[in-house]
């Protein structure tokens, strides 16, 4: 398998590309904004560790806005590297599409594992989902990460709102924990409270007609979320 590492500074770049090459994976490299998306598009790798902070070009001025082109045309996972830990830098890479979220230092046996669910998750899945959920006023095809309301034209999800509404739906009228969840969504080792949090916010943002008195995704504070309807 083949994993492209987006990485400006020379040194990590180095470290990541020696990492990713001892766990047995072929990598490529790119160090900007124009090379990674020329790379991507070249070498069709199967995962993509990109770095937030990289040079950028007047539409491309960061990671955050490379992750965004590309998973606007391609389901290719995505795993942000960077320093930028806070609530709202979280929140632009749920936005932007990231499968998953990793704070610099990092130790390569972390990043290996992170990779390894991953890869594992996008070649054999976790469920054979049926072909859609139904609930009353919403369907959900997982398939095409897409969900019909019946008050308006059809959503798309990103792979990690789909994953997290999957998990819910397939469980529907059960709490799950956080603990469930995270490793529903990001695999063992993966995610944390914080993305959850942010991925649940983000999911009724598109699911609810008033995400603030929520229909279907209700949380037990202190222990996880459900699925469910009113």
């Amino acid at each position: 398998m083949k994993i492209l590492v987006v990485e400006d500074d020379r040194v990590v770049a180095d470290l990541v590309v020696f990492t990713v090459r001892r766990a047995g994976y072929e990598a490529v490299m790119a160090n900007d904004a124009g090379s990674a998306i020329r790379r991507w598009q070249d070498d069709q790798p199967d995962l993509i560790l990109l770095d937030v902070n990289l040079p950028g070009t007047s539409d491309l001025k960061d990671g955050f806005a490379i992750c965004k082109r590309i998973r606007s045309k391609s389901d290719i996972p995505i795993i942000l590297l960077t320093v930028r830990g806070e609530e709202d830098d979280i929140v632009y890479g749920l936005e932007a599409g990231a499968d998953d979220y990793i704070l610099k230092p990092f130790s390569p046996r972390q990043l290996v594992a992170r990779i390894q669910t991953i890869l594992r998750r996008t070649n054999t899945g976790t469920v054979t989902p049926p072909a859609n959920f139904s609930a009353e006023g919403l369907e959900f095809n997982p398939k095409l990460r897409q969900i019909q309301l019946e008050n308006g034209g059809p959503v798309k999800l990103t792979p990690l709102e789909s994953r997290l509404l999957e998990s819910l739906m397939l469980n529907e009228g059960q709490v799950l924990t956080v603990d469930d969840l995270t490793s529903d969504v990001w695999g063992a080792g993966g995610g944390s409270s914080e993305m959850l949090r942010q991925l649940v916010r983000r999911l009724r943002a598109k699911v609810e007609d008033d995400p603030a008195q929520p229909r279907y995704i209700h949380n037990l504070p202190g222990v996880g979320y459900s699925f469910k309807r009113k």
